[in-house]
């Protein structure tokens, strides 16, 4: 049976290598721990990451880190976000468009 978390984010630090996102996360019985999911700032100016995409893609992360996690073997921190990370999360929330328009399928002007 997997567990149910509910994740806060408390805040935001920028620092000249990175972006630090600090969660607090809530387990079924109600035990919180924190966590700190950070994302290098290299991986937002040169790649397709936004600034915006930040929050969703670190707690994305933290969750994928929480549903591993084994009695034995609990998720420990800090996580980092690393560009297979980015890849899956890209191919989640920003898939390929598919074009529906074909030049053919257009019906000749009327004269």
């Amino acid at each position: 049976m997997m567990k149910q978390h509910q994740i806060h984010l408390m805040e935001v630090v920028v620092s000249d290598r990175c972006r630090t996102y600090s969660y607090r996360v809530f387990d079924s019985s109600g035990d919180a721990r924190h966590f700190t999911v950070e994302v290098a700032l290299e991986l937002f100016r040169t790649g397709p990451l936004k600034f915006q995409d930040g929050p969703l893609i670190t707690s994305e992360r933290l969750l994928d880190e929480l549903a591993r996690e084994t009695p034995s073997l609990p998720a420990n921190g800090p996580l980092r976000v690393s560009e297979p990370d980015i890849l899956e999360y890209l191919a989640r929330h920003y898939p390929p468009k598919q074009r529906s328009w074909n030049h053919k399928s257009v019906p000749a002007a009327s004269q």
